[in-house]
């Protein structure tokens, strides 16, 4: 089954996967505090703006993790003192599903004292508090549910997204609380 994009966030951990039939050829990359999506050398030229963006942006005690560039001004509301819950739904409001030929939903989640995740579809929004993990996707899975996930840390929640039997995988990303910060792990299937 192809469900585009995905991520799965539960109280402690979290992780995002690209899959993608139309730009198979991206990596993710450590860039000052983030984890960013980039083109490969091998991508063709694109000015597509939903290839290249910031998937992973530590705050504080926090983590957001996204498929866009939402993921930059839910973190930015959390450096703020924005709650987690507002900060992502405000965000994803405000920026809307992308507006590509399939009208594809935006998705995000924030890993910290509480847990959230959250999307923004051509009919409506939707947050909600994480207790389990909890996956959403950008299609066939675009609603929350929640899903089976027994990792340990970041680098066990990358591989576990980018092997998960979705079609397509292309790169992943993994994060998990340590002591009072997070560790980040990036699987690029190299």
């Amino acid at each position: 089954m192809y469900v585009g994009r995905f991520l799965v966030v539960g109280p402690d951990i979290g992780a995002y996967r690209v899959s993608s039939r139309s730009f198979p050829h991206r990596k993710i990359v450590e860039r000052d505090d983030a984890l960013t999506v980039v083109p490969t050398d091998a991508a063709d030229e694109t000015d597509n703006p939903y290839v290249s963006y910031n998937c992973v942006r530590p705050v504080g005690e926090r983590v957001v993790v996204g498929n866009g560039s939402h993921t930059d001004p839910i973190a930015e509301k959390l450096a703020l003192g924005y709650p987690a819950r507002d900060a992502l739904a405000l965000s994803l409001l405000a920026l809307d599903f992308e507006k590509d030929d399939y009208d594809t939903p935006r998705i995000a989640g924030v890993v910290g004292p509480q847990s959230f995740i959250g999307t923004v579809r051509r009919d409506g929004l939707v947050v909600e508090e994480v207790t389990e993990p909890t996956l959403v996707a950008t299609y066939e899975k675009d609603s929350p549910e929640p899903t089976e996930f027994d990792v340990e840390g970041a680098k066990e929640a990358a591989s576990a997204v980018y092997e998960r039997e979705f079609e397509h995988p292309v790169c992943a990303a993994g994060v998990a609380r340590v002591g009072g910060g997070f560790e980040t792990a990036i699987e690029n299937g190299d």
